[in-house]
């Protein structure tokens, strides 16, 4: 049974209520239910979020690409979602003559992206990504705020590679996962190997499934990760590796994954010349390293109750003039955050005890008084309750600016 403090810890930190009360987020009934809009302080938040996957993901080789939201009944059909995952597809539309369908996911457009170009054994692997718009349609009882929705912005990407290349970019993905949660502040409550199970919702193949399966035990052993095998939670066309985390309530779901292929290349007749001239089927390995950003979003807001690592905070610096006579100094360190790339804002209307209350989540608190102004100088007040001995603001600012390029999870360090 739970306990009213257990409920009331519990829904303190509820994203769905946070995020709203921080105006990071919202719902209308005439946009519909799981269609949340981004405010603009939770636009801050989702563009740094894109931002640092994207540089991260570039810097480990991915390319980025574009493709649309739609795709031809065909498409779905060839990929297998149709046969397959059609319950959770929205149904079809009637354009012209054809019949276009809001896409699930974003494998089969990547798989065309691939077979659009000759590709030889020296590409390979062949790292393609995409933080990009897919569609499912869920029963309206199972969305709520950010974590269940109807409209999803993916970080996805597709490795076309060798057999042999497998488990390695298998377990390169586990790596970017890992530093993509530490620079969050989060951390996996375990890792899953996700099976088939004996339904009939799974393509066929056993030896195709086992050796899937084997590449993926490999990449874990790899990492040096321990996990739980579980039977039917696999995708529809092949094992995978899903990292698990908890909410606010204890509830598990998925944020990242890694799956190995063999059936698409199969269906969208993929290949490359190897070394000896002929043509080879690659392998695909679709990986996603923080999932969707709605349900990342979602639990960095539960994890930290609203207190962003500095990186991801709205609002990174407060500036804070002790009086009206220190306007002036205080307008000029907010122009050498902003020069800076600091997301900063001055609070100047109240006392300063309410002023530093307003701004209890802001990772850095500049206070400005007369001496500082005169020599200017900064006096700093840390979010996690230190106070630090007034430093040059030019100081000040290389330094948060230093901490928040680096994506440190410290908030000041010597």
């Amino acid at each position: 049974m739970v306990t009213r403090l257990q409920f009331q810890e519990e829904t303190m930190h509820d994203h769905r209520k946070l995020g709203r009360e921080l105006g990071l987020f919202d719902t209308d009934p005439l946009i519909g239910a799981g269609l949340p809009y981004w405010l603009p302080d939770g636009a801050i938040v989702r563009h740094a979020l894109e931002e640092y996957i994207r540089d991260a993901e570039r810097r480990a080789g991915y390319r980025h690409v574009y493709s649309p939201v739609l795709g031809k009944r065909a498409l779905y059909e060839m990929s297998g979602h149709w046969q397959h995952y059609s319950d959770d597809m929205y149904p079809p539309m009637a354009v012209g003559g054809e019949q276009l369908v809001l896409r699930p996911s974003l494998c089969p457009h990547h798989a065309l992206i691939y077979r659009s170009r000759s590709h030889s054994y020296r590409e390979l692997p062949l790292r393609i990504a995409e933080l990009g718009g897919m569609y499912r349609s869920e029963m309206s009882g199972a969305l709520g705020g950010l974590t269940r929705v109807c409209a999803i912005q993916l970080n996805d990407a597709h490795i076309f590679c060798t057999l042999e290349q497998v488990a390695e970019e298998a377990v390169g993905a586990l790596e970017l996962i890992g530093s993509a949660y530490r620079a969050l502040g989060i951390s996996a409550a375990r890792y899953r190997l996700s099976l088939p199970g004996p339904e009939g919702k799974y393509v066929a193949g056993q030896d195709m499934w086992e050796q899937a399966s084997k590449l993926l035990v490999a990449a874990l052993d790899g990492a040096g990760l321990e996990y739980e095998a579980v039977a039917g939670e696999a995708a529809f066309y092949g094992p995978k590796i899903d990292v698990q985390v908890c909410d606010s309530a204890g509830r598990e779901s998925t944020l990242s994954t890694v799956q190995v292929d063999f059936y698409q290349p199969q269906q969208f007749d993929l290949h490359y010349v190897g070394a000896d001239g002929a043509k080879h089927r690659p392998v695909m390995v679709h990986r996603s390293i923080i999932g969707s950003v709605e349900r990342a979003v979602a639990h960095v807001i539960e994890q930290h109750g609203g207190a962003f690592p500095a990186w991801l905070a709205p609002v990174q610096v407060a500036v804070l003039p002790v009086s009206e006579s220190e306007s002036s100094a205080a307008a000029q360190f907010l122009d050498r955050c902003t020069a800076a790339g600091l997301r900063a804002q001055v609070l100047d209307s109240g006392s300063l005890g309410a002023r530093v209350r307003a701004g209890r989540l802001v990772p850095y608190q500049v206070i400005i008084g007369p001496i500082e102004a005169a020599n200017g100088e900064v006096a700093m007040r840390l979010r996690d309750g230190r106070r630090l001995a007034a430093q040059p603001a030019d100081v000040v600012v290389s330094h948060v600016g230093a901490l928040v390029n680096d994506h440190s999870a410290d908030l000041w360090a010597a």
